[in-house]
Formats: structure tokens, sequence, C-alpha cells
């Protein structure tokens, strides 16, 4: 739970609002279906809620937790650079701020009037003041609206977790049908009560047990109705002037780009230029997502080059290491503050715009490298044919193991390949390719089994599996780029396989690859190989054919842990 309420202040204090708030609004749709049932089951049901929620600590609870929502929605609005944002980031706060609109006139005709005129503002008083009425409409829209806003937000927070994924069609169905229910109840008992309101001794009766506000009340609770509507109207007038203001700020204090063979801006001082650049709609190459680990966004300044700040040793290296220019600098680095006349290096064609993910895309994932072991001697003298039918009896035996553990076949590379193992965390990614090598140590047997039934020799292999930081894209040219991996970590993972053949073992897996599965190996029962093209030693331990992999590590492991291996 600490995991999910991470990040600022105000984050933290935006999610436990509104889980206040959601939990206020799913007991309360819940009580209004209720009536479904009968009104004595629905009078219970809030009875027992407003004891808490009529209570000191419940009001400062609720109605905080509503202030506070609010109020950081509305402060996020007013501190906003731009209004620019995606569909349904502003789908999310159009129902924001649509909801305290509706909100205002059922707080009056409810608390308000139960603390001023002594309101009895129980669930049949609030379905007879609305049934039949254009107001009902209103409030049933307002229920819609909140439920919605509540489920989206909900689901933008837990997303990422798997358990959520798992239980997205149940909740999907609860959504649709909690708002069906508690509209369903407000019929029923709504229609009942007005039944009950044309007849002149029931009406008294309901007048007098609801304590009904009269005309002059009514009037009251209206006018305050109307005056906190136009005071929050004022608000959100306010927060577009505080807008409007800093833009024109931001204006006076701003800074001319000037891009070769493309736009001019006026951007605000203290970005850098690739965030200028996005800011503006302008089409800007950084593969890296522009934390400065590549050089795709870099520039020829061609005017302005000596009012801009010297690189720092990062950029610097980084912009030696492709032989660039002295006037040439990473976009994702530099901040101007003068007027600068710039050239993007790197340009979207007009042909077809490539997508950021199809060009490079870095994750931290786990590999395999797989390679059969004395393939040249065992084939020399086949027939081309003979060759390609063993190739393929053998991938047809072994790739099943890696792709039913959730790896995918990057590609092969004669008698071998390289698999990649792309979950959504490192941790999965470990597991699964811990998972594979098992399964494939297994596949080997019975493929061996099968050999000696035709008086052929068993087939050897040797296995690297590694963890680290890959980028996945398009490699090639365009419209003709498969999808592959690059990076040290491959580089690691092939050494890692060619290491088993001198250690005379079936696989060798790396320290971070146990690491990130959760997997504690004392450094005693690890190998450290110096391995050739990789600059520091890797710890990794050694498999042999006959091991049983979960049982190898759950007694290597000081507190064994592998239950989720």
């Amino acid at each position: 739970m600490t995991s999910l309420l991470s990040g600022p202040l105000t984050t933290r204090l935006r999610i436990i609002s509104g889980l206040v708030l959601f939990a206020y609004a799913l007991t309360h749709f819940w009580i209004i279906g209720l009536g479904l049932f009968s009104a004595g089951t629905m009078d219970i049901a809030q009875a027992g809620r407003i004891w808490f929620t009529r209570s000191f600590l419940g009001s400062v609870l609720i109605y905080g937790a509503l202030l506070v929502h609010v109020g950081l929605a509305i402060g996020n609005l007013a501190g906003r650079r731009t209004f620019r944002m995606s569909g349904a980031e502003a789908a999310q706060i159009t129902m924001g701020l649509a909801i305290p609109i509706l909100l205002i006139a059922h707080i009056v005709h409810t608390r308000v009037a139960h603390q001023v005129y002594d309101v009895n503002d129980h669930m049949g008083y609030i379905m007879a003041l609305l049934y039949g009425h254009v107001d009902a409409f209103k409030q049933s829209g307002l229920l819609i609206l909140v439920w919605v806003h509540g489920c989206f937000g909900l689901h933008m927070w837990l997303r990422s977790r798997a358990w959520w994924q798992r239980m997205i069609p149940i909740l999907v169905g609860f959504a649709v049908l909690l708002p069906a229910f508690a509209l369903a109840g407000f019929l029923v008992e709504g229609r009942r009560l007005a039944a009950l309101l044309s007849l002149e001794a029931q009406r008294a009766e309901l007048v007098q047990k609801f304590n009904w506000p009269d005309r002059e009340m009514f009037i009251w609770l209206i006018q305050l109705s109307e005056w906190l509507l136009i005071g929050f109207f004022a608000l959100l007038g306010g927060v577009v002037l505080i807008y409007l203001a800093r833009r024109v700020l931001r204006k006076r204090s701003s800074v001319r780009i000037t891009y070769v063979g493309g736009p001019q801006i006026d951007a605000p001082k203290g970005h850098t230029l690739l965030e200028m650049s996005r800011a503006h709609g302008v089409s800007h190459t950084a593969l890296c997502g522009g934390r400065g680990r590549c050089t795709t966004c870099r520039v020829v300044v061609q005017e302005g080059l000596d009012l801009i700040d010297l690189p720092s040793d990062a950029e610097a290296n980084s912009l030696k290491a492709v032989g660039a220019a002295p006037n040439m600098r990473l976009a994702c680095q530099i901040r101007p503050i003068h007027p600068v006349t710039v050239f993007r290096v790197f340009q979207v064609d007009g042909a077809r715009h490539r997508a950021h993910s199809s060009q490079g895309e870095e994750k931290e994932l786990a590999i395999l490298f797989l390679d059969m072991r004395g393939f040249t001697a065992r084939t020399t003298g086949q027939l081309p044919y003979d060759v390609v039918f063993l190739l393929n009896r053998f991938f047809d035996a072994i790739v099943p193991a890696v792709t039913n553990a959730g790896g995918t076949i990057d590609k092969y590379l004669g008698d071998g390949f390289l698999a990649v193992f792309e979950t959504k965390t490192a941790a999965s990614s470990a597991k699964s390719a811990l998972q594979a090598v098992e399964s494939i140590a297994a596949a080997l047997v019975e493929f061996n089994k099968a050999l000696e039934t035709e008086n052929e020799g068993p087939v050897k292999i040797g296995i690297g599996v590694h963890l680290g930081d890959v980028v996945l894209g398009e490699i090639g040219a365009q419209d003709q780029a498969p999808r592959t991996l690059i990076g040290d970590a491959v580089n690691t993972t092939s050494r890692l396989e060619g290491a088993t053949k001198e250690h005379q073992v079936q696989a060798f897996i790396s320290a971070s690859v146990l690491e990130a599965a959760g997997i504690i190996i004392s450094s005693e029962h690890m190998i450290k190989l110096a391995l050739r093209g990789v600059a520091d030693p890797i710890s990794a331990l050694a498999i042999y054919p006959d091991t049983n992999l979960p049982v190898h590590l759950n007694s290597l492991q000081a507190e064994p842990d592998m239950a989720n291996v």
C-alpha cells in the first residue's frame, strides 16, 4: 500500500481524498438502490451511514476530502502552463468541474436544510423532492458523473497492478450495475412516494415526517444554491484570469527560437530546447525521451551559440562520441535564454512518421542466448536438407519451452537463437527466464530420447541468461525494419553463453537475473567470469545438465523463496 501512496504530497492528498469520496459515493448509491426492496431497508441502511457521516469526525473527513479534492483540481488548473492535454485527461477534468456545479444544490437542500431548518433529509425526502421534477434528471446525471469520474480515477491509480488487471472484467460489470441499481431504486421508491403525496392524508403525514420546508425556506435554499454557484463560477473565472496573466508574463519572459526550414516560436525561458519544441508541436527526434542518453536530438546552433551555457561533462562526452562539430549541441540539455537559430540534424521525413516505440524503447529485461554444441562436427557431410530438418526438429522441441514461459524469439542464429522476456517488470521478466531455462532442460531430455531411438547421439546445448537495459526498436531501412533489441546486455548474454563451453556447463545465469527474481545466493556458489568485450567481471550461477533448477536454487538460498519462480 505504501508504494501506491508514493509521490509528492499533493498526489497523495489527491489519492486519499479521492478514496474517501469514492467510498462515500459507493455507499450512497448502494443505499439508494435498496429502494428496490423497501423504504424500511433503505432507511435502516442510511441511518447507519448517517451515524458516522453526521458525526464531527465524519463531517470533517468527508467535507474536508471534498474541499481538498476540488481545491487540488482547481490549483492544478491554475498552475498549468498550457491547456493542451489528452482526450482522457480533458474528459476527467471536465467531469471533475461539472460535479460541484450539480452537487451544490444537492448539499444545500439536504445537509444545509437539515442543519438550518431541521429537515429530515433521509432518502425518502430527497426522492420525494426530486421525483417528477426536471432536477431529477440533473441529479441522475450527477450520480453518473460522480461514478464515472471515481471509477476512472481509481483505474488510473491502479492500472499498473497485476491483480487489478485480472479483476477488470468483474470490476467493469460492477461499475455498470451499481449506478443502474441506484437509479432503479430511485424510480421505484420515488414513484411510491409520489403516489402517496397525491393523497391528502398521506401527504400531510409525509410533510410532518420530513419536516418539509415551506415556501420561504425553499426560496432561501434556492437563493443560497445560486449564490454558491455564482461563487464557484467566479472561482473558475479567477483560474482563467490567473492562467491568462501567467501567459502574458511568460510571453514577456519568453525567448524566440527559429528553426531552419521550420517554424519560429516564442517559448518560456528555463525549459530545454527539446521541451520547447514539444510544447509547440515542433517535431524533434529524441529516441531516449530527452534524458541525455543518446544524441538523436542534436542541433546545429547557427546563431546565438555564444549566448548558450557551455556543455556539461556528460553532454560534451556524448557529442565527442559522435564527432560533433563545435556548434552542435543536444536539444535536451541546452536551455536558451536568448534568441537562437537552430537546425535539427535528424528530422522526421515526409514519407512516414516512425513511432517513438519503433525507433527505440528502453527497458530492463531478461535475455536468453541458446546455442547447440558441436553442430558443425555433427552435420559435416550431411545433405543440406537433412541439416535443415534437424534444426527445425530441434527448434520445434525447444522453442515452445521459451514461448510458454512468456518469452519471444528475437532472432534465430543458425543453430541457436536469442530470446527476450518482455514483461511489465524486471522481476517478472527474470522469473520468466528462469522458468524457460527449467523447461528447456526438460524439453532437451525428451528430444534426446527421440534421437536415441533413431540411433543418433544426444544434442548438447549452452545457455546464457542475463538481465539488463536493452533498446527494442526497428533496426533497418524504413518499411523493411524488423523489430529487434540492442545494448550491452545483449553482448553480455552472448558471452555468458560462450563461457558455458569453456566451463563444461549447460547454462550460466547471471546474478542480475537471480536478484531481480528475488533469489539471494551467496557469492561462494557463484562463478566470477571475465568475459571478452565486457568491462567488469560478471557473477553467474553454473547449471549442469542434470540439475533440477527450482530445487537447486531453493537449496542455495539463505532464505528459500521459490514460490514465485
